[in-house]
């Protein structure tokens, strides 16, 4: 039974972070390494505040956690110190922990019912709580290989090995399939790899995780681009499934702003990609912030992973650029009534460190020296409205007036507008939708017999969250598929979408 005023008697309080002055000249993870013991207490109390409340909206798939997460039980097991318990709950239903732990934004906690009011204190501490749970489990043991208790000789290709491939694959192995994870990249994890900067998650968590999968029996294989080093007739031939798990990759551009052809303006994942493999100890990229003054386009988490990175490089400065009005600090119920994700301000622990955010305003033209490449921004003040007749998305200038910013380095980091063109899709006959995304039926299925997509080659670029729950539930489609039937659980329907005002 929870402590139904544990609310009352403890405030939320979030995890400490390393001083500011010594985290922006590493890449280690930004929050404190607490002692185990001081940790776990801590997290204990946190997790008393959980109430059980009897309507969990926070593991409601369209308000909360897409995965099911079992949110109130592992609490409450916290809370009475069985963390071995708790890591069983977790387990059930999330394969990786750790990478929602890390990374996810917490849709759950916007759908807490301590969400409801401001007077209670702040929504329960659930990432922290599922963060922790996750590291115990490592540094006590509790995480163990998962084989299967049979083969079914039945064989299965995952092509992308990004959390929503590597959910598909450890369901499947566990059920007794072969799996071969492909992966074009030369190291596994797709965007967990190369897109996550190491200061939001130490890729020394990926990798325990991946050699867990290995020692289930999942194969993998870097450096090949299916449907060019094995062709679809391979493929086909050698596997009786195929998972497309191959990510929306195709980044958002925006070729209409005067002077984008200059040197140094570049898409985010140019800038991110390098910086991690140098993370990776593969030489210095060619392109960094290192003594510039940075612009980043966009307001998201992928902009926020530039800042971050760019002041960890040496940035002379960093401005984020937010063509929308500054958020409001709380919820404005009116807009964004509970359990919907709240429209409001969010600070990433990279803002509190350096440079500054600018809303509310647009890149009127970049401009160029001597010699072709970027050395300045003008901006003018915008405001976002909906063309009355087409209901499309306009920028609109609100004055004439145009601020110009120093800029050696511009980033755009606007969103990505769906998957890749592929010589993988072409071949096997799979077209993409308007979104850019692979379209498939109910059961996850493509216009290709045997061939099913999961993760953001099927949702569109999202949350980590959604892509683990439908990595578990395409394996449970890909099972039935293959033998008639299938125990694994199946969170999310092809279809489902979260809670949200329009």
């Amino acid at each position: 039974m929870a402590d139904p005023t544990g609310f009352m008697k403890y405030e939320r309080v979030e995890p400490p972070k390393r001083p500011k002055a010594e985290r922006v000249h590493d890449w280690h993870e930004v929050y404190v390494e607490q002692p185990r013991a001081e940790r776990n207490a801590e997290v204990a109390t946190q997790a008393s505040r959980c109430m059980d409340c009897g309507i969990p909206f926070c593991h409601n798939e369209r308000s909360g956690c897409p995965l099911g997460n079992l949110i109130p039980e592992w609490n409450d097991l916290v809370r009475r110190g069985d963390w071995a318990e708790a890591s069983e709950r977790l387990h059930a239903t999330n394969n990786f922990p750790e990478f929602t732990g890390k990374l996810c934004p917490a849709p759950c906690e916007a759908g807490c019912t301590l969400s409801i009011s401001p007077l209670a204190g702040g929504p329960v501490a659930i990432k922290r709580v599922e963060e922790t749970i996750s590291a115990q489990a490592w540094e006590a043991g509790y995480v163990q290989a998962r084989t299967a208790d049979e083969s079914t000789g039945r064989q299965v290709a995952v092509v992308g090995s990004g959390p929503a491939g590597l959910a598909a694959a450890q369901q499947l192995t566990r059920a007794g399939h072969d799996v071969t994870v492909f992966e074009r990249d030369d190291r596994l994890g797709g965007l967990l790899r190369y897109g996550i900067p190491e200061f939001k998650m130490e890729k020394k968590v990926l990798d325990r995780r991946l050699a867990q999968l290995r020692n289930e029996g999942t194969t993998f294989v870097t450096g090949c681009e299916v449907g060019v080093d094995i062709t679809v007739e391979e493929l086909r031939e050698r596997y009786d499934a195929v998972v497309l798990a191959v990510g929306a990759l195709r980044g958002r551009d925006d070729t209409t702003t005067p002077g984008r052809d200059l040197a140094g303006v570049h898409l985010a994942m140019e800038h991110l990609v390098p910086a991690n493999r140098h993370c990776e100890g593969d030489g210095p990229p060619e392109i960094t912030a290192a003594g510039k003054h940075v612009v980043i386009i966009g307001g998201g988490d992928t902009g926020a992973d530039c800042y971050g990175t760019a002041i960890r490089q040496g940035a002379a400065s960093v401005t984020q650029l937010d063509q929308y009005p500054e958020p409001p600090e709380t919820r404005d119920d009116e807009r964004s009534p509970w359990p919907t994700w709240p429209y409001i301000l969010r600070t990433y622990p990279v803002h509190e460190e350096a440079g500054e955010r600018l809303f509310a305003v647009a890149v009127k033209r970049f401009v160029g020296d001597d010699e072709g490449r970027v050395r300045a921004v003008e901006l003018h003040t915008v405001r976002v409205e909906k063309d009355p007749e087409t209901g499309r998305r306009q920028v609109v200038p609100t004055s004439d007036d145009v601020q110009e910013l120093p800029a050696d380095l511009v980033l755009f980091a606007i969103g990505f507008e769906g998957v890749e063109h592929m010589r993988l899709l072409d071949d096997l006959g799979v077209s993409l939708n308007r979104r850019g995304t692979v379209p498939c039926g109910t059961d996850w299925q493509t216009d290709a017999p045997g061939v099913f997509v999961c993760g953001d080659a099927h949702r569109g670029a999202s949350l980590v969250v959604w892509a683990i729950a439908e990595g578990r539930s395409v394996a449970a489609s890909v099972d039935a598929y293959l033998t008639g039937g299938s125990d694994l659980p199946s969170p999310v329907h092809p279809t489902a979408l979260p809670l949200a005002v329009v």
